[in-house]
């Protein structure tokens, strides 16, 4: 009870600003939940192989690497609305172009342009948050905003699964899944009409131009918040090659090592985003006991076994309790992550903070993805998903400790409050 008082107590004292940016998170996850969770059996149901969908996720978190950090210093400069208005209606215009399109070379065009646009709201969301919070409401804040973008998520990828399987009952297999897919772009869409209501305060943002004007090489030499930044991004580079191999391919994993339905897959990976999303909202919990150093570490050491029980089980429950659990542990801690970055960089580089730690996750995810398909192709639906699980294992071990080892004396209460900014 006591928990349930603190978390309305927090919730009313959110602007308008942030009601608004939950609202758009909710529209544009729930139709990116339903448009990831089948577009692989997409590019399957094409005639494609399993190195196209490797070829097809890696060259979107190529182009959302690359993208990235022009989009943080352009979210920066112009405002966190433009970026986020102008990014969502791009990435939905290219989502329901990839609904259609069935020739290789466009599949992997519109893969790119996708990471492209994604780039300029992805990296706009945290700052546009953490500017519109107090420092002490963002540890909530922010297990709040991941709490209901993996709800949505739940949303998206169990509706994806059930309409597909839902059309496939009047029409072919091929026309379900483009059918689900465009109305899962749609959704996305109507996301920009909340942003469109965001209103901005030109008088701070005038004060960062200001701030903005500084040479570069005093900016990159003398600028204690980069060494910040780039302790942060190698963690977060660690963690992104781990999750790159395993992540992205969740759904034919189910598929090829128990035949899974579609429906059962979104189930599945929907009761992962929704275990998620509880563990998110008592991360504040954690983190008053334990810090939130030791939070993030604990909670990610946690999900281990739980990995290498979906790597090695043969029983589809097992795999989906081990999945459940791994997915929530894991993931739990990327709101405290990003609480305690923003708590350690100022106001003019939160755009580009946010842009390099998503740049270096999404590198993990490009260069892993073909490594992943190339692994389960020789290996098998056993051995190659268990030797790709095994290694995400080893990378979230290496990648905790280090989190600890470098982190450990970071403490907000010994930070600046004015360059407060979480990872």
């Amino acid at each position: 009870m006591a928990l349930y008082k603190e978390w309305v107590t927090e919730i009313k004292g959110y602007n308008q600003n942030i009601r608004l940016a939950i609202l758009a998170n909710i529209f544009t996850q729930i139709g990116f939940g339903i448009f990831m969770v089948i577009y692989n059996f997409y590019i399957r149901e094409l005639g494609f192989n399993e190195q196209i969908n490797g070829q097809v996720i890696s060259m979107t978190s190529l182009a959302t690497a690359i993208a990235l950090v022009p989009a943080g210093i352009f979210s920066d400069r112009l405002g966190r609305k433009k970026a986020m208005l102008y990014g969502v209606i791009a990435t939905g215009g290219v989502l329901i172009l990839r609904g259609v399109v069935e020739a290789q070379s466009l599949l992997l065009i519109a893969a790119f342009a996708t990471g492209l646009a994604t780039a300029l709201f992805q990296v706009s969301g945290i700052p546009w948050l953490a500017e519109n919070s107090k420092a002490e409401q963002r540890v909530h804040l922010f297990s709040i905003h991941f709490a209901v973008m993996t709800g949505a998520n739940v949303i998206g990828n169990l509706g994806g699964g059930i309409l597909t399987d839902l059309f496939s009952l009047f029409t072919s297999e091929l026309n379900s899944i483009r059918f689900t897919l465009l109305i899962g772009s749609i959704i996305f869409l109507i996301g920009f009409v909340p942003v469109t209501r965001f209103k901005e305060k030109p008088s701070k943002r005038e004060v960062k131009r200001e701030k903005r004007a500084i040479n570069l090489k005093s900016f990159f030499v003398k600028n204690k918040n980069m060494k910040i930044i780039f302790l942060f991004a190698f963690a977060q580079l660690l963690i992104g090659v781990g999750a790159g191999l395993v992540i992205p391919y969740l759904n034919l994993y189910f598929a090829d090592r128990f035949y899974a339905s579609n429906s059962a897959i979104g189930l599945i990976i929907s009761m992962g985003q929704a275990a998620t999303a509880v563990a998110m909202v008592i991360g504040p919990v954690v983190v008053r006991r334990f810090g939130e150093v030791k939070a993030v570490v604990i909670l990610q050491l946690s999900s281990l076994p739980f990995l290498l029980l979906t790597a090695y089980t043969e029983n589809l429950w097992l795999a989906a309790i081990g999945f459940l659990f791994r997915q929530a542990l894991m993931n739990a801690g990327n709101p405290i992550q990003m609480s305690l970055m923003m708590s350690k960089v100022g106001d003019s580089m939160k755009g580009l903070a946010n842009s390099v730690n998503q740049m270096v996750f999404n590198l993990g995810w490009a260069f892993m993805g073909p490594v992943s398909t190339g692994i389960v192709i020789k290996y098998g639906a056993y051995w190659g998903y268990a030797l790709v699980f095994t290694i995400t294992a080893s990378l979230y071990l290496i990648g905790s400790i280090y989190f600890y080892l470098v982190f450990k004396n970071y403490n907000k209460t010994n930070s600046a409050p004015i360059t407060a900014k979480s990872v």
